[in-house]
């Protein structure tokens, strides 16, 4: 075998393990009311906020607007691939799953997302299609992303292998959070595999996002390190089955790609009900109300915790701190040239009855004083929500792409 045939196969190998995503063989809820509905008490939450004024860019596969659950959740997006069909013309579904996922109203039996006010940006970045290197074109999709004014950008799919592109996506990431955008994206799905790091989750300035199982522990699948930041619900996540142009067909399926459209999710909500917080408020309360069983600041599996956006919202947990101090990354931050938070300009004549200023920042990773184990027991006498060990029962291959 040549070398280039054995690097095309071992690059093959490692694209194949990373893509797997499982799927289940029994449903642990309803496409519009999946268990993790009690656990973060969401209709509660939709009693203060369902995610209005937010938009959620999902840098994906595409996303189809026609899908019952996501009719007037979609604006006009862009198609960066070198043989653009538009926004809309998601091949795989895997997008509109995120997409779903997130802003999904349960429309027509569809799936219901965590926050249905939420406005979806499409950019579409990748097929099924073999793509050694998506980095460039990752990087454009953020570049759109924040020049249209996303807030938040949702990737739920990265690189093997960094290849050319990682410059231009480095650069991007850089860019984007100095605009004061949340950048949020999946680990991977090869963490009972060779484990690989992929980017951009790998990337400084973006939150790396992990998968965890419905009795609250970490998912095997999951691809673990020290770009993991935060963890969310990954198994038994609805998605569509087959072709998503035909009747509505929803299964459990699963993997990063869904834990990160939920932490998405979880910040739009916290961020429409504190409009005037910036990327680092809301990424801080986020880090203190994680929930963690034990008494660690983080570890490579779960990073700082499961997210609880309804401890935020419901129970006002959690400490913004200061709206220009980032609670991770924050030496890289500073050294960026220019800076990601430019200083402020000292003010010539102090207004009168001025405030004290604010005391030292809370330590960004620390945990909410209720320190208890997930409650993914919900209820009086409620039965325990816990996912069985099911192992691989589908393998996907989405060539050179890392998907959940």
């Amino acid at each position: 075998m040549t070398p280039t045939r054995r690097a095309l196969v071992t690059t093959l190998a490692l694209t194949a393990a990373l893509t797997t995503a499982p799927t289940t063989a029994h449903a642990a809820g309803t496409p519009q009311h999946p268990w993790y509905f009690d656990t973060y008490r969401i209709q509660d939450i939709w009693e203060h906020t369902t995610g209005e004024g937010i938009t959620v860019a999902v840098i994906d596969s595409g996303v189809d607007p026609t899908l019952p659950e996501l009719q007037g959740q979609v604006l006009d997006g862009t198609d960066v691939r070198t043989d653009p069909e538009g926004a809309d013309a998601d091949s795989s579904g895997h997008g509109s799953d995120m997409a779903a996922l997130i802003a999904g109203t349960g429309a027509g039996g569809g799936i219901r997302g965590l926050a249905p006010g939420v406005q979806i940006l499409p950019i579409r970045t990748s097929s099924s299609a073999i793509d050694f290197d998506n980095s460039a074109r990752i990087a454009e999709s953020i570049d759109y992303a924040v020049s249209q004014g996303a807030q938040i950008l949702n990737i739920s799919l990265g690189n093997v292998e960094s290849g050319p592109g990682r410059a231009a996506l480095v650069e991007s990431v850089t860019e984007a959070v100095r605009q004061g955008v949340l950048i949020f994206a999946g680990t991977g799905n090869d963490g009972a595999g060779l484990n690989g790091a992929a980017v951009p989750a790998a990337l400084d300035g973006v939150v790396g996002v992990s998968a965890v199982d419905s009795s609250g522990e970490r998912s095997s699948y999951s691809t673990h390190g020290p770009q993991v930041a935060l963890a969310a619900p990954g198994d038994d996540v609805p998605g569509h089955c087959g072709d998503i142009s035909g009747p509505a067909c929803i299964q459990d399926e699963g993997g990063t790609s869904s834990a990160t459209a939920l932490a998405s999710a979880s910040a739009a909500l916290i961020w429409a009900q504190h409009p005037d917080w910036t990327k680092n408020q809301v990424l801080r309360v986020m880090l203190n109300t994680a929930e963690r069983s034990d008494d660690q600041r983080r570890d490579d599996y779960t990073g700082y915790g499961i997210v609880r956006p309804d401890r935020v919202i419901l129970d006002g947990e959690g400490d913004p701190g200061d709206p220009d101090s980032p609670p991770i990354f924050r030496d890289w931050e500073a050294e960026l040239d220019p800076p990601a938070t430019p200083e402020p300009t000292p003010e010539t004549t102090p207004a009168p009855d001025t405030e004290p200023a604010p005391g030292p920042e809370a330590e960004p990773a620390a945990t909410s004083d209720d320190a208890s184990p997930l409650p993914w027991v919900l209820g009086a006498g409620a039965a325990v929500l816990v996912a069985g060990s099911v192992g691989w029962l589908l393998w996907r291959r989405r060539s050179g792409v890392v998907r959940g």
